[in-house]
């Protein structure tokens, strides 16, 4: 658990400067070949596997499971940032500047000019860190996109979550959430369509709408679609877990059972549950 002696900014720095000084050791000469083998380009499967964990322990209320698994996030960050540094392109140190800048100055409210005054709602802080960030993209020399931001890489369910809620605030959406039910809806019913009498890219096509659509209703809910997923498939797991067992206990094999058996028997669990 956390102590007094832990939530000292200095012992923040000292033990992020010992994981960038380990992480340093690892890549010379000196230390771990397999270490030194690594890419920007390798590590990539890392960094999801570990943004996964974490997520995973978060779900779970796993308290101890989180405190290492952020541990193994801060890991893949460091990693990068070490390779990047040995190629000349940036140190770690730069990226914690950024981020610091950052947050200051799409806080002003709390660090600028416009701390003390009237307490902004949520929402008005979210409509202020667009306009703040589409100012930046001015600065720089890049066309402001609303959109443009969010990762092509994301999970397809979470990018859309992302870009009906980032759509939103400039008021391009549903007033409430029986306008995107009806949406559902006709979505659905497209699927349908596109299955009698379309070819499979129409269906394809379809079946992205209608989950762009779902993902849309689960924002106006209140709902993280991927959160809501995830949970979805472990009971889904769980279930199934238990299918398998209940008929092994009568000593039929899952391949073996016919679909009213197996209909039967999740009947009962889901009732049991």
């Amino acid at each position: 658990m956390s102590t007094s002696r832990n939530d000292s900014p200095r012992a923040a720095g000292n033990a992020f400067q010992r994981l960038v000084e380990l992480m340093r050791t690892l890549r010379s000469e000196e230390g771990c070949a397999w270490d030194r083998e690594q890419t920007l380009e390798s590590l990539r499967p890392f960094v999801i596997e570990e943004t996964y964990e974490v997520i995973d322990a978060i779900d779970r209320g796993d308290v101890a499971g989180l405190r290492d698994e952020l541990g193994d996030f801060l890991l893949e960050a460091v990693f990068l940032a070490q390779i990047s540094h040995e190629r000349g392109d940036f140190h770690i140190v730069d990226s914690l500047r950024a981020i610091c800048d950052k947050l200051v100055r799409r806080h002003p409210h709390v660090f600028g000019d416009e701390a003390g005054g009237r307490p902004p709602t949520a929402g008005d802080v979210k409509r202020r860190w667009e306009a703040i960030k589409a100012g930046e993209q001015q600065a720089a020399g890049r066309e402001p996109s609303l959109l443009g931001a969010i990762p092509e890489s994301l999970p397809a369910l979470l990018r859309a979550y992302r870009l009906g809620r980032r759509a939103a605030t400039v008021g391009f959406d549903w007033p409430d959430p029986g306008g995107v039910e009806m949406k559902v809806a006709e979505e659905l019913a497209e699927v349908v369509a596109a299955r009698d009498g379309g070819t499979r890219a129409a269906v394809e096509e379809e079946i992205g709408d209608l989950l762009f659509s779902v993902a849309n209703l689960a924002r106006h809910l209140d709902v993280d679609p991927e959160s809501a997923l995830r949970a979805a498939n472990r009971k889904f797991t769980v279930r199934f877990a238990a299918l398998e067992a209940r008929l092994r206990q009568r000593g039929v094999e899952l391949r073996d059972a016919s679909l009213d058996e197996m209909e039967a028997e999740w009947r009962q669990i889901k009732t049991d549950q």
